[in-house]
């Protein structure tokens, strides 16, 4: 089965982490595995991480209530 290429909810973990031990708030990471990829993170001072990044929709969808 195919993996997620690149995981973004390690990411949100990884970037307070190392944003605090590098005194930077922009980072990139690259996940290194078969698909890997590329994702930009940012952390904020509240505690939010956004990400960026090429994704491609394997799925779409639509919820009716």
């Amino acid at each position: 089965m195919n993996e997620d290429p690149v995981t973004g909810s390690a990411h949100c973990a990884l970037a307070p982490f190392w944003a605090e031990r590098l005194g930077r708030a922009r980072l990139a990471g690259r996940q290194v595995s078969a698909r890997g990829g590329t994702v930009r993170c940012e952390a904020s001072d509240s505690g939010r991480v956004a990400l960026g990044g090429s994704a491609v929709t394997v799925l779409r969808g639509e919820l009716v209530l």
